[in-house]
């Protein structure tokens, strides 16, 4: 980083100003009869459906994965090099695709 960089850094960098500290504020949760939609508050538990012990493992990836994975939409057979026969090619004309004279679009002037 050069000295410029460093010097905006030092004048612009506000990271020390961030409040440090777990911050928890309940004041939003809800209270009896006040809502239709329940709020949790902050420090109420949360269920983990993940084990710790098995997450990161190589079987849980493969289940994943397999998981994942249609079967039923995988081709077996290969398609590279499926062509067409030489000569079958054929480049659009200047006029194709373009509407003809008589189906009611105006013309520009020539």
């Amino acid at each position: 980083m050069s000295s410029a960089d460093d010097h905006y850094e030092q004048r612009n960098d506000f990271a020390g100003d961030a409040p440090t500290g777990n911050v928890s504020d309940n004041d939003y949760a809800s209270r009896t009869d006040q809502s239709q939609i329940p709020v949790q508050k902050d420090d109420a538990p949360v269920e983990n459906p993940i084990d710790p012990a098995t997450a990161d493992s190589d079987e849980t990836l493969v289940r994943d994965e397999n998981e994942a994975i249609d079967q039923s939409n995988i081709i077996e057979s290969h398609t590279r090099g499926a062509t067409k026969k030489a000569g079958t090619y054929t480049e659009p004309g200047d006029e194709e695709g373009l509407p003809g004279p008589d189906d009611g679009t105006s013309t520009v002037r020539r």
